[in-house]
């Protein structure tokens, strides 16, 4: 069953929610999104793992789709966290007693890092796909100065989405898609992954890393260098050859998709 509904996070900013409950699902995962886009964009992967019987609870983050909140802003890296923390506790509330997952993809992935870190042991297990956690590949270079919080830049963002041309063009023209980004997130991204840096430890949950080698993004080496640095014993790194950054939209996306479920069914 599909229910769409809104909820308030923790200051009150009203996030857009979408659950896909199977009948008797044996696990529930929490899918959070990257930067500029929406959950919308992962109905494939909540179909492939409601066929299994897990269910999914997806949001659009705050300034993000269809959620309210100053538009790709955050002026601190806990408020990201702290969104998924809400979405989790609602999870955890509602299908009290399954195991839960967190599946998060770039910006996404960095949240749920941000999340694992502050809240540690909450997770059954935390599934990253190219999780921006150390900044290797410089995407957004050097910030200006003197430019504010309050500053935008054009996204550019969609040239190193997918291989796969239709993906790009399909993420183009997606009016939910946000065509700018603040200085402000900028700002609050390099703040976090000095946070993920020096408290990698506090990352203990068991843990799937994936990342495609290709992905002109995030560099792969904030996947190996993140799985090399946590606290986590029981860890996975995958890194998939040829693939780009969005390895669940890839033509690849179906041999991506069933690693994860194979994870996620021997951690259950």
């Amino acid at each position: 069953m599909t229910t769409i509904r809104t909820i308030l996070t923790f200051d009150d900013t009203e996030l857009y929610l979408k659950t896909d409950v199977p009948t008797s699902p044996k696990a529930v995962a929490v899918i959070v999104h990257g930067l500029c886009e929406h959950q919308g964009r992962y109905d494939y992967l909540t179909s492939r793992l409601d066929a299994q019987g897990i269910a999914v609870y997806r949001f659009d983050h705050r300034g993000h789709g269809q959620s309210k909140g100053v538009r790709v802003f955050y002026s601190d890296y806990n408020e990201i966290a702290d969104d998924v923390n809400e979405i989790v506790k609602l999870a955890e509330k509602e299908l009290s007693g399954l195991p839960l997952f967190i599946i998060g993809h770039s910006m996404g992935g960095y949240a749920t890092t941000l999340f694992a870190t502050k809240y540690p042991g909450r997770a059954n297990g935390i599934i990253l796909s190219g999780a921006l956690t150390r900044y290797n590949l410089q995407t957004f270079g050097a910030i200006p100065e003197e430019l504010s919080d309050t500053d935008y830049i054009d996204n550019s963002l969609a040239g190193g989405v997918c291989s796969d041309p239709a993906v790009g063009q399909a993420y183009t023209q997606d009016p939910l898609v946000e065509k700018q980004i603040s200085i402000g997130l900028m700002r609050s991204l390099l703040s976090g992954i000095h946070y993920l840096k020096t408290n990698a430890a506090a990352f203990i949950d068991p843990a799937l890393i994936m990342h495609g080698a290709n992905d002109g993004l995030v560099s792969e080496k904030d996947s190996r260098d993140l799985f090399g640095d946590i606290g986590s014993k029981d860890k996975e790194l995958v890194i998939y050859a040829s693939l780009m950054h969005e390895i669940f939209n890839e033509f690849e996306k179906d041999r991506v998709i069933s690693n994860v479920l194979r994870w996620i069914k021997k951690h259950i």
